[in-house]
């Protein structure tokens, strides 16, 4: 089995992509390895939060191919 075309490998993490949001998020935090402990992810930037929901699982039925996050909101860190 080739473990980099698996989307679940790595200690029950599964490679996710994120699609939209801020145009100055960085490259390497669009691809990233996420443990898949729900169908949100909340990522800190700029003084804030980029919020993030699962709009694809795995194109493939043998669960190759990444999780797909769609961007939905900016949130303010509170102080």
């Amino acid at each position: 089995m080739d473990r980099t075309r698996d989307s679940r490998t790595e200690s029950g993490t599964a490679r996710a992509v994120l699609e939209g949001g801020p145009v100055d998020l960085p490259t390497e935090l669009r691809v990233l390895r996420h443990a898949p402990a729900g169908r949100t992810l909340k990522l800190p930037h700029r003084g804030g939060y980029e919020h993030f929901e699962l709009a694809e699982e795995p194109r493939t039925g043998d669960g190759e191919g990444p999780l797909v996050f769609s961007w939905t909101m900016r949130t303010k860190i509170a102080e």
